[in-house]
Formats: structure tokens, C-alpha cells, sequence
């Protein structure tokens, strides 16, 4: 027969928040909070934090063992494709909304 086996204790979320900011702390420096190193806590709870810095998002996660997930991204192309197309789209009606009126006025 095989032995039990034994349920697994996840961590506090007290320790959770402590093996988090010690993961940050690692990853970036002491001082990574300072105003001048540009980093800032988007959210986050005990178990995740998500930090950003220009179009670098970084996302720390616990798990419930206690073993830290790091994932680092860029600003999604997707967003930015889309807002350059309502960026385009909105000019392009500002322009033909002035020649409607150019033409309108009989000019």
C-alpha cells in the first residue's frame, strides 16, 4: 500500500507579502519605490504585484507554496495598434468635416 499523503499547509498571506517584497527588492534594487528609479505599483495584493515603468510591466507572483513567478512584458503592440488606428481615424474625420463645411460655405 501506499503511504498517505499529506495535505499541503499554504503560506500565510503575511509571509506571502514578505517573500514578494523581497522578490521586488532582489529584482530591482532597495530604493526600487524611489521617485527617481521611475517604478510604480499599479496592483497588487498579498499574493501579486504588478509594477510598471515607462511601457515595461513587471508582475510578481506567490504562489501558495511560497515560490515567486517573475513576468516581465512591453507595452502591448495590440493596444497601441488600436490606438494609433482611433488616433488616424479621428483625424481623418476632423479633415473631411473641413472640407464638408469648405464646401457648404462655397468656398
Amino acid at each position: 500500500m501506499s503511504d498517505p499523503i499529506e495535505p499541503i499547509e499554504p503560506i500565510s498571506p503575511e509571509r506571502a507579502r514578505a517573500i514578494l517584497e523581497a522578490a521586488i527588492r532582489e529584482r530591482l534594487g532597495e530604493d526600487w519605490d524611489d521617485e527617481q528609479t521611475g517604478w510604480v505599483r499599479v496592483s497588487g495584493h498579498d499574493y501579486m504585484a504588478r509594477l510598471a515603468r515607462g511601457s515595461v510591466t513587471l508582475d510578481f507572483y506567490v504562489d501558495l507554496l511560497g515560490s515567486v513567478t517573475v513576468e516581465k512584458s512591453t507595452e502591448n503592440t495590440p493596444g497601441s495598434s488600436i490606438r494609433l488606428a482611433l488616433f488616424i481615424l479621428l483625424a481623418l474625420s476632423l479633415v473631411i468635416a473641413l472640407l464638408i463645411v469648405r464646401i457648404v460655405s462655397g468656398g
